[in-house]
């Protein structure tokens, strides 16, 4: 009876991390069917338990199958797979292992990559910057896949849910993937309507002062269906 337990809380593991994988591969698809990354830049990773199920390197998204599993544990120790995870893999596990995220999307989004090498933080054009807990701030720049740009993003992080990589991209996180990929949309569309607004001669965009940002963080805890 105990090994039957065994083999049905085994098989229920297995079904999950199958839902989590496919869940995971078509995230990363439509970062590039959304425009938010060419090729194989970019990455996405999801948290189950003590286990990261994060996308491989250099693979095209559309080439990865059921079969294709890459998973590692929160020391970085690859448990499943044969492909080798993200060059990226110390940035998501930084934030796994410093906040609440279960799941992490990095992208290379052209506006927002843009935006990365003009400012340190990302002016308060539009409200929503309280979706991702206040303005967003650059990281500064460092090689990718380094310890380095962890510790970099991890600073820009605090008390936020995404920021800029100078001259790099993007880092969002959520509750749920699709949480953190509403984020990434988000960051991306502030940062094209700020450089659109800021493009326009002798005019500067009007920006929202941290009072109105604050309102609308307290509005925003019960938006929403109920549940």
């Amino acid at each position: 009876m105990a090994e039957q337990r065994r083999d049905e809380r085994q098989g229920e593991r297995e079904r999950e991390i199958e839902r989590a994988w496919a869940d995971l591969v078509d995230a990363a698809r439509r970062t590039v069917t959304d425009g938010l990354v060419v090729g194989t830049s970019g990455n996405v990773s999801v948290r189950l338990g003590e286990l990261v199920l994060v996308t491989p390197s250099g693979v095209p998204y559309d080439r990865l199958g059921h079969g294709d599993t890459v998973a590692v544990d929160l020391d970085g120790k690859q448990v499943f797979g044969e492909l080798a995870p993200t060059s990226e893999l110390p940035m998501h596990l930084a934030v796994y292992r410093n906040t609440s995220a279960r799941a992490v999307v990095h992208t290379h989004a052209v506006h927002a990559t843009a935006v990365s090498t003009l400012v340190s933080e990302l002016p308060l054009v539009h409200y929503m910057a309280a979706a991702l807990g206040g303005p967003v701030r650059t990281a500064p720049y460092a090689t990718y896949g380094t310890e380095e740009l962890a510790t970099n993003m991890l600073r820009a992080l605090e008390d936020r849910t995404g920021a800029l990589l100078q001259n790099h991209g993007t880092v969002t996180y959520g509750d749920t993937l699709d949480q953190a990929y509403d984020r990434t949309a988000q960051l991306e569309w502030m940062c094209r309507l700020w450089l659109t607004a800021s493009s326009v001669p002798g005019r500067e965009p009007s920006l929202l002062s941290s009072g109105q940002l604050d309102e609308v963080k307290e509005k925003l805890r019960g938006y929403g269906q109920p549940r």
